[in-house]
């Protein structure tokens, strides 16, 4: 049986992670697992406290450990703390061996992705036995590289064989965010019932509905669900990038905001795009001298 299927051990704690419920990962009880999923249950434990922040602590626990799958946590660890090349390279020498291995194609593809490498995580990616770990990882790396066309093909071929599973459902949602139309409210109702629902409910899954939002031109609803994302986690990245956004739409100033967010995250992708198009501008004004009229 599939662990992570609805009938499967791992159902619960695997959704916890897909909703960005990390802590809910970290202190789920895994003691009554089957000794077969002791090990993917670590993983997803593992990959919840470095989203927590905790890289350095995963990688004291994994050092020393001879598993193909906890070598691949290390390199997610290594890559969040900075050591890119490092990591990369601890990801291309387990592919070259265990190309095979659910844990190094999912991790190991993240790695590679993270350090600009996209067509190297999507040939690892595209290795999976029916992994919707990884097909949701190759939507998001297609919708990066504005493939909108080859994340949707990924999308529809995943849903004939996984029907109404939690990541064939957000997968199509982030599909539909860049369709538009019609797909920004069919979006909206899938981040919606996760946010809203307490179960469920995380800072992912309202940033998510607050992006849904701000697509359909809600943008009162937007900031009640960035507030209550910011309720939870006032330092969070993308949650505080979102308000800053939405600032923005709103004619507030949003020096504040960019504060708190190069508090955060000072590499963060909206901080490195507005400096870029700064500079831009900057070189193109450079080109045109003023003219005064006598």
């Amino acid at each position: 049986m599939d662990p992570y299927s609805a009938e499967g051990e791992l159902i619960n704690i695997h959704n916890h992670f897909h909703q960005g419920q990390y802590q809910e990962v970290i202190d789920y009880d895994t003691s009554s697992l089957s000794p077969e999923n002791a090990l993917p249950a670590r993983i997803l434990v593992l990959r919840a406290r470095i989203a927590l922040g905790q890289s350095e602590d995963v990688l004291a626990d994994v050092q020393g450990e001879s598993e193909p799958e906890l070598a691949a946590i290390a390199a997610l660890a290594q890559q969040s703390l900075g050591q890119t090349d490092e990591a990369v390279a601890a990801v291309k020498t387990l592919a070259e061996s265990h190309a095979d291995n659910a844990t190094v194609q999912i991790v190991g593809g993240t790695v590679l992705q993270a350090a600009g490498h996209s067509e190297d995580a999507i040939a690892l990616l595209s290795q999976h036995q029916g992994s919707l770990d990884a097909v949701s990882l190759i939507v998001q790396i297609h919708l990066q590289q504005n493939r909108s066309d080859l994340a949707l093909k990924e999308v529809t071929a995943a849903r004939r064989w996984a029907q109404d599973s939690l990541l064939v459902n957000l997968a199509e949602s982030w599909v539909g965010l860049r369709q538009g139309g019609e797909k920004y409210q069919q979006a909206f109702y899938v981040f919606e019932e996760l946010a809203q629902a307490p179960a469920t409910s995380s800072v992912v899954s309202l940033v998510s509905q607050a992006v849904a939002e701000l697509h359909l031109g809600r943008t009162e609803e937007a900031q009640s669900a960035l507030e209550q994302a910011l309720q939870k986690d006032p330092t969070n990245a993308e949650a505080i990038a979102d308000y800053l956004v939405l600032a923005v739409i709103n004619g507030q100033d949003p020096s504040e905001l960019r504060g708190k967010l190069e508090a955060a995250a000072p590499s963060h992708m909206l901080l490195t795009d507005l400096e870029e198009k700064s500079a831009l501008f900057d070189k193109a004004a450079t080109k045109y001298s003023a003219r005064v009229s006598a």
